[in-house]
């Protein structure tokens, strides 16, 4: 993966994510599934401007879904957590 364009899908804006901003200063996001933490690292920090002090991925398992006598498959995907330095913050209601 070399474009940083790429690495960085969408934010996950649920409400375990707002009491880990809230306390601990970390921020998730959906990510591309072959992006490593280097470059989910060096991505956040040239897209949003701040220090990223650890990243925690993993991958989440699509769901079997149905409606009625059809079946299909949720697609898998990445996130990760980003943990930001000490006075750096990332609001993600005024970059629209």
């Amino acid at each position: 993966m070399k474009d940083l364009s790429q690495v960085v899908r969408k934010p996950l804006v649920t409400e375990r994510f707002t009491k880990l901003n809230a306390r601990d200063n970390k921020v998730i996001f959906e990510v591309h599934p072959h992006a490593n933490k280097h470059e989910i690292q060096r991505a956040i920090e040239h897209y949003f401007g701040v220090k990223v002090t650890a990243v925690r991925t993993m991958n989440v398992s699509g769901k079997a879904k149905r409606l009625g006598r059809y079946q299909g498959r949720r697609s898998d995907w990445k996130k990760a957590i980003v943990t930001l330095a000490a006075g750096d913050s990332i609001d993600l209601f005024d970059q629209v």
